[in-house]
């Protein structure tokens, strides 16, 4: 198989950590992420910024300059952030901004659209949301003013499903991530999302799965493996990823 990793946390103690709620993640440097999927068939992955990095850049950088071109990032970005430090990030490889709505340590919802689309014009970023999908309905009025997003962890809850099917209709792509932090099953949630845009969803080991209730492990690329064809887990494990983060090639 090949595997495009649309979704993991890179934890450098070299770098600033910052608690949230009391809590501050074991390290998870480069070198134990790649020794953690090197039986995977790894063509590349996105690296995601979370909430005990805050608006902390120096990890990022470090972290795409070590694993290389086939790498992106997902940072999260302040508003008065300087335009010199934006583009030093756009040149190592970050293509989206997140919004982190569970947890925090991004910045502030109130800012969504502007910065969403002010990052879109300058840099063509997309923005990713950590975000409950029952609280989707909240955001309906900004969402529909932003370009392109994606959702985390399959939106986490099944109460918000609907509308998480919703956007999927308006094009938006969903990660198929943190099976241990959803609760439904996520094969049949997945399979109602591939009918609807077979380009939508992203699959990614969310490693280090900190917080996480189950932690990520092979039994979730399995599911995958078992429950669609050829094809569908070529788009899911990698193609739509590649064509999501411009890494075609």
């Amino acid at each position: 198989m090949k595997l495009f990793d649309a979704h993991f946390h890179i934890i450098d103690d070299r770098f600033p950590l910052v608690e949230n709620n009391g809590y501050l993640p074991p390290v998870f440097d480069t070198k134990s992420y790649t020794k953690s999927v090197e039986n995977y068939g790894l063509i590349g992955g996105a690296i995601v910024s979370g909430s005990f990095q805050k608006f902390d850049q120096t990890y990022l950088i470090d972290a795409l300059e070590t694993l290389g071109d086939d790498f992106v990032g997902v940072a999260n970005i302040s508003k008065d952030m300087d335009v010199d430090l934006l583009n030093k990030l756009n040149d190592v490889g970050v293509v989206a901004v997140r919004f982190n709505v569970k947890r925090g340590g991004s910045e502030k919802i109130e800012e969504l659209e502007k910065l969403s689309n002010q990052l879109f014009e300058q840099f063509g970023w997309h923005t990713e949301l950590y975000i409950d999908s029952k609280d989707l309905k909240d955001l309906d009025n900004v969402l529909k003013l932003i370009p392109t997003f994606s959702i985390d962890h399959l939106g986490l809850s099944a109460e918000g499903l609907k509308d998480l099917y919703y956007y999927v209709e308006k094009g938006i792509k969903v990660k198929a991530t943190g099976f241990g932090r959803i609760d439904f099953d996520p094969i049949p949630v997945m399979k109602t999302i591939h009918s609807i845009n077979p380009e939508a969803l992203l699959f990614g080991t969310d490693l280090p799965s900190t917080r996480a209730n189950v932690p990520f492990s092979v039994k979730d690329i399995e599911l995958v493996q078992q429950h669609f064809s050829e094809k569908d887990q070529e788009a899911i494990f990698y193609k739509n990823a590649l064509k999501w983060y411009g890494r075609e090639k």
